[in-house]
């Protein structure tokens, strides 16, 4: 058993799953930013901390893509690694600068520096995901909601007798954020308040 591999593994898990926090509260930060509401007044602790996992599987589609690609680019970066005595390797565009920079280098340093860049570009493929969806998403509801062009498939339900068909914007464990039919304005309830939401056109029931 490489044991050094699990002590590297205990470190690189939580600086991780950091990572993917502070990814989740820029995320819904750019996101509610796009609707005029600023999210953390409204979020609890268990919403930040379960920010990452709520966001990886809002969009299956996109996360299987992002997965895909960046497995892609890890066989790549393999490759690369496996070939980095190969003189069409060091001589690329991307490596290139680094035999300038060091050339007193050892194959293995060079090694390091591949898997450095795999690194890198991990970091900000992932960036992009949550960025991106963050900006991208708010966008769309921003202007679905400016040009009356919104889906109402949620029936949420107050009070008995009073209920309202709805325009779900987004949901955590305090608060839902939708806009009535009828309507423009952003509503913000507490789930307390609530007594039961409905979707009552389910594209998967179809």
């Amino acid at each position: 058993m490489d044991y050094k591999l699990i002590e590297k593994l205990q470190t690189l898990l939580p600086l991780g799953y950091l990572y993917l926090i502070i990814l989740g509260i820029l995320r819904d930060g750019v996101f509610f930013y796009m609707l005029g509401i600023n999210f953390i007044k409204f979020s609890s602790i268990t919403d930040v901390l379960m920010s990452p996992i709520a966001d990886l599987t809002r969009y299956p589609i996109l996360l299987i893509a992002v997965v895909a690609i960046n497995y892609a680019l890890f066989l790549y970066n393999r490759f690369h690694v496996r070939s980095s005595h190969k003189n069409w390797v060091r001589s690329s565009i991307v490596y290139k600068k680094f035999w300038i920079k060091n050339g007193n280098a050892t194959e293995q340093d060079f090694k390091n520096h591949i898997k450095n860049q795999f690194l890198n570009s991990l970091l900000v493929m992932i960036a992009s995901f949550f960025l991106g969806g963050g900006i991208g998403f708010g966008i769309t509801a921003r202007d679905r909601i400016e040009n009356n062009n919104m889906t109402f498939n949620h029936k949420i339900t107050y009070d008995p007798g009073k209920s309202a068909e709805a325009y779900m914007i987004d949901s955590n464990s305090v608060y839902y954020f939708f806009v009535e039919k009828g309507q423009k304005n952003i509503s913000i309830s507490s789930t307390g308040s609530i007594e039961k939401v409905e979707l009552i056109n389910n594209r998967m029931l179809r």
